[in-house]
């Protein structure tokens, strides 16, 4: 066989190969650089929570990163742009951490907060330990809202915990400070680890998650609980993991105390004397598994004050039949206003100092949208609250004052880092401006 007849039998099947590989990649870069173009079209471009920075002299575009996304691939939040990988929707980042793991090159690195919007997060060692020796931090306020997360990393700080074996005659060998996902799993350790332990919530089972909207559905994925084993969630609602966690505190007799809300810590004799106005306990080591959200943060508008304001949604039919005003441009703010609209009698107005919902999730804006297109909810962008009466609410919005009847006012405007508590405690905090 001579050498042309070799070279299209080998050859030319290659090539085709290898063309109709790069007309893929072609059209795969095309859709995903367009994704990110209307991202940024929209001003959605500040990711919420932990989330990849990509290193391109690194970066090979090998696109392993984009599919061990677990949101992938129905929603493709990292993608392929001109050869490198690139965070296409940061809006819809939620911190998972896949992506850096698989990546081959070392190209990634998670980072909280960007160049233009800072986070407050306590320093911690990897093994959870803050500055001071003996309190470690998990869950959200460490920076990992997302559920999965929070589990993970509440059992991780425990075990720590365990290893470092600090003891103190007569106190508890770990008082663990919130009963949310962080929480669960870490009274869940300590008690496979045979710790002497005590859990501390000021409010109900599940912490945020209890605060959520009714109905709200829960996005959670497979974790491996202490004593339970692997759990394998799916798209389930707020009741539903809350009674899940409510079987999993009674099948296992958990030492948690509700409705103690922790008022104080000091150090003293190697232990940590934690206060409430319930009473005092005493521990060898401190695991603050709190939210960032402990204090809402308040518009500081005259008629704040008035008993219609409220500073978050427990259940929408309370609100049938009334003029409702929302504020806030986050998934708490959309989901109320969309689910108090779709009541369906209700005159409902979500107002939002930003030009776009940078921090919501897709399906909250879609339906945020559905609801604005159908007539039932009002969208206010760029908007501000000057005054709440008690019949009526002022806001601004560019150059103009609006007026609007109203009998309930929803702020959802986050919540303020509980920094007095930290400091208190000795605790050291730094802002993260896109940096690990």
């Amino acid at each position: 066989m001579d050498g042309l007849s070799l070279l299209l039998l080998y050859g030319l099947p290659l090539a085709i190969v290898l063309a109709v590989y790069l007309l893929r990649q072609r059209r795969v870069h095309a859709r995903h650089r367009s994704a990110q173009h209307e991202s940024i079209a929209a001003g959605l471009t500040e990711p919420a929570s932990l989330h990849p920075l990509i290193d391109l002299s690194r970066c090979l575009g090998c696109g392993a990163c984009v599919k061990a996304c677990p949101e992938y691939p129905n929603h493709t939040i990292l993608g392929l742009v001109d050869g490198k990988a690139a965070l296409i929707n940061p809006t819809e980042c939620i911190g998972h951490g896949a992506c850096k793991s698989v990546c081959p090159f070392d190209a990634i690195t998670l980072v909280f907060g960007t160049e233009r919007r800072g986070v407050d997060i306590p320093v911690l060692t990897p093994s959870f330990e803050s500055n001071v020796p003996g309190i470690y931090i998990a869950g959200e306020l460490g920076g990992m809202g997302l559920i999965r997360n929070a589990l993970t990393q509440g059992q991780q700080a425990l075990e720590a915990i365990a290893k470092a074996g600090r003891k103190v005659q007569g106190a508890h060998d770990v008082i663990i400070i919130g009963a949310g996902p962080a929480g669960l799993a870490a009274s869940l350790a300590a008690k496979q680890h045979g710790l002497s332990y005590l859990t501390l919530e000021q409010e109900s089972l599940g912490g945020a998650v209890f605060q959520y909207p009714r109905g709200k559905l829960v996005m959670t994925a497979p974790v491996e609980l202490p004593l339970i084993g692997k759990v394998h969630f799916s798209n389930i609602t707020k009741e539903e993991l809350l009674k899940f966690w409510t079987d999993v505190c009674k099948t296992n007799d958990l030492q948690i105390r509700y409705r103690e809300r922790v008022e104080s810590v000091e150090a003293k004799n190697g232990s940590f004397v934690v206060k409430s106005a319930l009473g005092q306990h005493t521990a060898a080591a401190l695991l603050l598994a709190i939210g960032r959200r402990g204090t809402p943060r308040k518009l500081d508008v005259p008629g704040e004050d008035l008993p219609k304001v409220v500073y978050r949604l427990i259940d929408p039919e309370q609100y049938r039949g009334r003029e409702v005003l929302v504020v806030g441009g986050g998934d708490s703010a959309l989901e109320a206003a969309a689910s108090v609209a779709e009541l369906g009698d209700t005159e409902v107005v979500l107002s939002y100092r930003g030009e776009a919902f940078q921090r919501a999730k897709p399906r909250n804006r879609e339906r945020v949208q559905q609801a604005s297109s159908a007539g039932r909810l009002k969208v206010l962008l760029g908007s501000q609250v000057r005054e709440i009466r008690p019949d009526a609410v002022l806001l601004q919005q560019a150059d103009r004052e609006l007026q609007f009847g109203n009998h309930a006012v929803i702020v959802n405007a986050g919540g303020i880092l509980p920094n007095d508590f930290l400091r208190s405690m000795g605790l050291a905090v730094e802002t993260k401006y896109g940096t690990a």
